[in-house]
């Protein structure tokens, strides 16, 4: 069963994206997807995968020098 999360982020632009994408791709496995919605003020992450893994998530946005923070 896929689980959807759903995380605030700094995130600002698609260039910042494409740069996250082969990141989030090798953590999210291929049964999961992953979005940014840029036009809401949170720039919004949505991931929906079978494995969810919130601190991970987090933790690589983070380390790509990103806020991130699941909302509820």
């Amino acid at each position: 069963m896929k689980t959807v999360l759903v995380f605030k982020t700094s995130v600002s632009n698609n260039g910042k994206v494409q740069g996250l994408a082969p990141f989030l791709n090798r953590l999210i496995n291929t049964n999961g997807r992953w979005n940014f919605d840029l036009e809401d003020c949170d720039n919004i992450l949505r991931v929906e995968t079978e494995s969810p893994d919130v601190i991970a998530i987090a933790s690589l946005l983070q380390k790509q020098g990103f806020l991130c923070e699941e909302l509820h």
